[in-house]
């Protein structure tokens, strides 16, 4: 089986631009001679975060928040942009505490995540967080956001609610029941 090298950039320029995204137009040229055009939305390169906070109680709590794309509420995990000069870490509890009005004293990474790699540049760490207790700092919502706490024994109830449908969401979920097993946190 042959390795494929990364194709050729022979040109690319920015061809639409809003407040969030540019598209970016690339020509490329492919190691079998072959040319496509291709377009990506391009993001701040900052990157992002999800936080899956657990409370002592053996809760894990989720968010439910205007998602204008589907013209509903949608019930995933805390998250947001890493803004300039932070860390992951540090904007994990950021939006945290703007979000749930909370702070955590321990983070595990669970997962990096990209969303539709072949179409947007951008990737977002994942983390679980734990020794919660109460801090808030204001965040850039448009109204509150209403929190919803799940047992960690019933997390099989998320998936079956019709506002849980974000892929990123999802996949987190399922790879926190699989963190769980592994650190043999009751459930």
């Amino acid at each position: 089986m042959s390795k494929h090298h990364p194709p050729r950039l022979v040109d690319s320029a920015i061809t639409a631009e809003s407040r969030y995204f540019k598209i970016e137009e690339l020509h490329l040229e492919f190691s079998n001679g072959e040319h496509r055009t291709y377009e990506r939305l391009v993001g701040s390169g900052r990157g992002a975060v999800m936080v899956l906070p657990i409370t002592e109680q053996g809760e894990l709590l989720l968010v439910s928040e205007y998602a204008a794309g589907t013209e509903r509420y949608e019930l995933g995990f805390v998250k947001g942009l890493i803004d300039p000069g932070e860390t992951a870490l540090v904007a994990a509890n950021r939006e945290l505490q703007e979000e749930v009005g909370l702070i955590a004293s321990e983070f595990q990474l669970l997962t990096e995540l990209s969303v539709a790699p072949s179409y947007f540049s951008s990737h977002m760490s994942v983390y679980v967080a734990q020794g919660l207790r109460p801090s808030i700092l204001p965040g850039d919502e448009p109204e509150p956001l209403h929190m919803i706490k799940v047992s960690l024994q019933d997390l099989d109830s998320v998936y079956s609610r019709e506002d849980f449908s974000e892929a990123r969401s999802v996949a987190s979920l399922l790879l926190l029941e699989k963190w769980l097993k592994k650190n043999k946190v009751d459930c």
